[in-house]
């Protein structure tokens, strides 16, 4: 569930005192741990789909099938694992938190704006309904 506005003008009110107090702790805590733990989870996809592939080929050696539908199992989950963290990594420079992206609120700029215009089309319509009777 996204923050309301009076949600995040408070989330950054906070974090701005944080940095005020005390700037070090403030960035050790900026990201760099949540940068760290998704490039970690797409390495240890890429392991398992490593993985996969020689389960694959084994099961093929062997002739054995169900080990060869295994490692393709294991492709695709280590395959979706990557692709999803690879994603959610945030790029250097830019704040860990959705809702504090540049492009996140940019996106929320440009749905209220979209809004705005549709409510002022409406507008008009009634406008022009209620002057035409």
């Amino acid at each position: 569930m996204p923050l309301s506005e009076h949600e995040q003008r408070m989330l950054e009110q906070m974090e701005r005192a944080l940095y005020a107090e005390d700037p070090k702790f403030a960035t050790a805590l900026e990201g760099s741990g949540l940068r760290t733990y998704t490039r970690r989870r797409v390495y240890q996809a890429v392991a398992g789909f490593l993985v996969g592939i020689a389960l694959l080929m084994a099961g093929m050696v062997a002739v054995q099938i169900w080990l060869s539908v295994v490692g393709f199992l294991v492709m695709l989950g280590c395959a979706v694992l990557a692709v999803t963290g690879w994603r959610k990594a945030p790029k250097p420079g830019e704040q860990p938190t959705a809702a504090g992206t540049p492009a996140a609120r940019r996106q929320g700029r440009q749905r209220r704006s979209v809004m705005d215009r549709i409510e002022q089309r409406w507008q008009r319509r009634r406008d022009e309904q209620q002057g035409g009777q």
